[in-house]
């Protein structure tokens, strides 16, 4: 699903169907999927009261960003907003107690890409963007991939500018928008290498980004 790393990809999620999987008490929004030596996913997975995380495939790490509900390992409570990034072979049992929806990225990381990330976006500092109306979170950076979260207040705009290594973003609230389009809360759009687009946001808006991954 969606493999051409090439190819623009626009969903609106939040009019997409949830699927039951082998995963009892998990569904599934698959946003784009692929399997061999280099398989990744990307999904909104929604968890039921009391189920478990299975882990990623062996030589997978996995990125989540948990937009309801909460996520424990049993001594730590996550709740929404937070995000928590685990390398291959770290991954702590995690399970919901009262049910959670996430978007969760398992792909194979570089091999010298080993930090365990626990954020509470919800209690983390902000910075300016460059240019005014615009905010910064940094979630984290590996070379040339880098994660964050950015807020956009009403009418910001921003220069236009290409996408190195791509870009892909989940608009979490308001509505984000470009020359190409106006993508309401729930959208996920993939941007590949070297596209080029001039952003902007009349209304404001939050969204995740993640740019250079896309080679």
């Amino acid at each position: 699903m969606n493999t051409d790393l090439n190819a623009r990809v626009v969903l609106a999620t939040e009019s997409m169907e949830w699927f039951a999987t082998a995963e009892a008490g998990a569904w599934h929004k698959y946003l784009d999927q692929s399997d061999g030596t280099a398989a990744r996913t990307t999904s909104l997975v929604r968890y039921a009261s009391g189920d478990s995380l299975n882990p990623p495939i062996q030589g997978q790490g996995e990125e989540i960003l948990i937009l309801e509900g909460a996520l424990t390992d049993g001594q730590t409570t996550y709740s929404a907003g937070a995000y928590l990034r685990n390398p291959p072979g770290s991954h702590n049992p995690l399970r919901t107690d009262h049910g959670c929806v996430l978007f969760v990225k398992r792909y194979p990381f570089d091999s010298d890409d080993t930090d365990v990330v626990r954020i509470d976006t919800a209690n983390s500092p902000w910075v300016p963007g460059l240019v005014p109306g615009l905010g910064v979170m940094p979630l984290y950076q590996h070379r040339h991939e880098q994660s964050a979260l950015v807020r956009w207040k009403p009418n910001t705009y921003f220069q236009p500018h290409a996408h190195m290594g791509g870009e892909e973003i989940l608009v979490l609230s308001g509505v984000f928008e470009d020359e190409h389009g106006r993508y309401p809360t729930g959208t996920w759009i993939r941007s590949p290498h070297l596209s080029r687009h001039k952003p902007f946001s009349r209304e404001g808006c939050t969204i995740y980004v993640k740019t250079g991954h896309l080679t």
